[in-house]
């Protein structure tokens, strides 16, 4: 695959997203406002490399450009992976949309923002798309690909066929919603978690061993649809009617917004790893993903 992608951004999204484009033999170039930032990119990115155990040798497709517009010339793909607050991000697509080339699409990896609040009035607001996706996406492979009410049809999907190429799992949206998908799954889970450890129900690392080695064991093999499915001998039918009312009663019972606590928050920090040691358990986790995401990809070729 021979394309010009740039990266706008840097940070641990940006970076992951220059190994997913670099791995495909895309030509990437990367920008970030912060000089410091850029000039740490070429360390960063083989330490990213290494703990995903990709090949060091693609980053020879990757460039650090001194400005936005150098990263932009003969870019087909943009990446914007800027902060997730509307006034950047309004301004940063300003500039994108009177730089960029013509028909370029202009994909932000924003986790909650709708493309419509930072696209309105733009030029090229029809081929702006929100393509948001799960950290670390190197080594995570699912990609959330939400359309404004501007965007082209064409750009949805040039945009899923792209990320097949690239090895990710596209979602295609219908049209906009807050927190997309994935976030407002997360929210839900998080908000019923945080209020059962509240409570004293359950410790943090209980709540915590209930997914990894219960719903989330499942749920790297099959979403929670596919696994009601098989959760009764009828299939998803039988399940409803033996179960439905059962989980609708609970659903009902759950904790929404109120459960986000600084009493929540205090409780988490007596147990969690403190801000010291954030980064080597997110590097000890992003070593496990990836070794999952080889072993997922073996069992397919099997």
């Amino acid at each position: 695959m021979t394309r010009t992608i740039a990266v706008i951004g840097c940070g641990l999204i940006g970076r992951a997203w220059a190994i997913v484009f670099a791995r495909a033999g895309c030509d990437v170039r990367l920008w970030d406002p912060v000089p410091e930032v850029r000039d740490a990119l070429p360390g960063l990115l083989e330490a990213t490399a290494e703990v995903s155990r990709d090949d060091p040798a693609a980053l020879a497709h990757v460039t650090v450009c001194d400005t936005l517009q150098d990263a932009l010339v003969g870019a087909e793909w943009v990446q914007e992976n800027g902060p997730e607050r509307l006034e950047v991000k309004q301004a940063l697509y300003a500039q994108l949309d009177a730089m960029a080339e013509d028909g370029a699409i202009l994909a932000s990896s924003s986790s909650a923002l709708v493309a419509s609040r930072f696209a309105e009035g733009l030029a090229s607001r029809g081929r702006i798309i929100i393509v948001h996706p799960v950290n670390p996406p190197h080594v995570v492979p699912v990609v959330e690909l939400c359309p404004s009410p501007d965007t082209a049809p064409e750009v949805m999907d040039t945009a899923e066929a792209f990320m097949r190429e690239l090895g990710q799992v596209p979602v295609r949206l219908s049209r906009e919603i807050d927190g997309f998908v994935l976030n407002r799954l997360q929210a839900v889970v998080l908000a019923e978690a945080l209020s059962l450890i509240e409570q004293g129900i359950v410790t943090p690392q209980g709540l915590d061993d209930t997914m990894a080695h219960g719903l989330g064991r499942r749920w790297t093999l099959m979403g929670p649809i596919a696994t009601i499915n098989l959760n009764a001998a009828g299939g998803v039918t039988d399940f409803m009617t033996r179960y439905g009312s059962m989980f609708a009663r609970l659903a009902d019972s759950a904790a929404r917004g109120e459960a986000f606590t600084q009493r929540a928050a205090e409780i988490l920090a007596e147990t969690m790893p403190g801000p010291d040691e954030v980064q080597t358990a997110s590097l000890a986790r992003d070593r496990r993903l990836a070794a999952l995401a080889r072993h997922l990809a073996s069992e397919q070729e099997d």
